[in-house]
């Protein structure tokens, strides 16, 4: 008979086991920019299912006290490269180190940039798929990170910003062809997308002109032709991808823009035309305004050859001054900082630097949040906490309203219902 019993009780023991109560001092409502003192939030499973001043809290239910911390939604950082960042050896880091490399520690940089209070993170291109092992690990269990979109192979022109360049012509790449993500003309890039998206991408990432950190000469020159990025775009939109594109230089800009992309990533130099036509199309500009501190810095001891240092001293600054001039214009803004660049967990640094050119400290939060869940697609399961949506939730222990500074120590961590860090209330 008690065994009859505890087996009609176990679904009420098990639900209640996975109901949670938050309480928060102060609630960022990115939906309306706002914050919203002494909310409680109610989180079944992975879910968020109420939000409101007061509660009734279910029996068995688990009560975390964030009553003296400011609580806002998992952040979204929609520029990473979360397989890797730079090590002690230019040419080691290329010539040496296979998949296997970086997979064996992928998972590191996963589980920091995810205690960093990035919950979501769209990787925009990884060598040998390891972004697709690392997002199915993510999502079976396996290992603590971030919900990932990936973008598998950058998709460049041959000489281009994703090829291999200043090297002898008898080096080839290590991979077949298709790996490589080097192609050219309409029906080769078409045939490249595809390859991409039965490999696993969820995201398109194309080079639509030249780069910094890599030896072609140029930094903003377009890599490939409107009717080559048309291709691109037409095709990833046929099997329902965005697209998003690399692109420094102004006429790489607008050649991308018009082809339909739904983001402009780094976005250099661009100039007056290129912000209308930004705004024009809604095309979401992701800029990576941090690391060049870092690049300057630290690039030199990290063995990169000196005409790379010299294109980042070239386009630094201009790239911090054209972000203020697109955010006065109005366009649209997501929260991108291309972390792997620079050591992951960094992601917040980048909050400072956009309130700095222009941003006020809640459109600098809503850009990490409504914002960039718009530019994945994924505005209905994240970007707030608001009833329906993953109970992804971040709090730390001051008002980044009054100092943004204060997303660069984020002491609690939820994703999905479960708390991965917590210096909040262990204290």
């Amino acid at each position: 008979m008690r065994l009859i019993l505890l087996i009609l009780l176990l679904p009420c023991i098990t639900a209640a086991q996975n109901v949670t109560v938050i309480k928060a001092g102060k609630l960022v409502d990115t939906q309306n920019g706002r914050i919203l003192n002494n909310q409680m939030i109610l989180v079944s499973g992975d879910t968020i299912k109420q939000v409101a001043a007061d509660i009734a809290i279910p029996a068995g239910a688990t009560v975390i006290d964030l009553s003296k911390a400011t609580v806002l939604p998992g952040l979204i950082d929609c520029h990473t490269h979360i397989t890797s960042q730079p090590g002690g050896d230019y040419y080691g880091e290329i010539f040496r180190k296979t998949p296997v490399d970086f997979a064996v520690t992928a998972h590191i940089y996963a589980k920091r940039t995810l205690e960093a209070g990035f919950t979501t993170c769209r990787d925009v291109g990884a060598i040998g798929l390891v972004d697709v092992a690392l997002r199915n690990a993510i999502n079976n269990g396996d290992v603590p990170g971030p919900r990932l979109q990936v973008a598998t192979l950058f998709i460049g022109s041959t000489g281009s910003h994703g090829d291999l360049n200043g090297f002898s012509p008898y080096l080839e790449w290590k991979y077949p062809k298709e790996m490589t993500g080097v192609a050219n003309g309409v029906e080769e890039l078409r045939k490249q997308v595809r390859y991409n998206i039965k490999y696993g991408a969820d995201v398109i990432k194309f080079g639509a002109g030249a780069g910094v950190l890599t030896e072609e000469e140029s930094v903003g020159a377009p890599q490939f032709t409107q009717e080559e990025m048309n291709a691109i775009v037409s095709e990833a939109t046929m099997w329902e991808k965005k697209t998003c594109a690399h692109a420094h230089g102004a006429e790489a800009i607008k050649i991308a823009v018009k082809a339909g992309v739904a983001s402009v990533e780094h976005g250099s130099l661009i100039d007056d035309e290129g912000i209308q036509l930004m705004k024009q199309h809604g095309t979401y500009l992701v800029a990576d305004i941090y690391n060049d501190d870092y690049i300057l810095s630290e690039y030199g001891n990290l063995g990169y050859p000196e005409k790379i240092i010299n294109k980042e001293k070239m386009i630094g600054k201009l790239q911090r001054e054209n972000f203020a001039k697109a955010v006065k214009a109005g366009v649209k803004i997501a929260f991108g900082t291309d972390a792997g660049v620079y050591p992951h967990g960094w992601n917040g640094k980048q909050f400072f630097y956009m309130v700095k050119y222009g941003l006020t400290p809640m459109q600098a939060i809503q850009a990490a949040t409504v914002n960039a869940a718009d530019l994945l697609g994924w505005k209905e399961k994240t970007g707030s906490i608001s009833v329906g949506k993953f109970a992804d939730i971040i709090a730390v222990a001051t008002n980044p309203l009054d100092d943004i500074k204060a997303l660069e120590k984020v002491g609690f961590v939820m994703k999905g219902g479960v708390v991965y860090k917590d210096e909040l209330t262990k204290q």
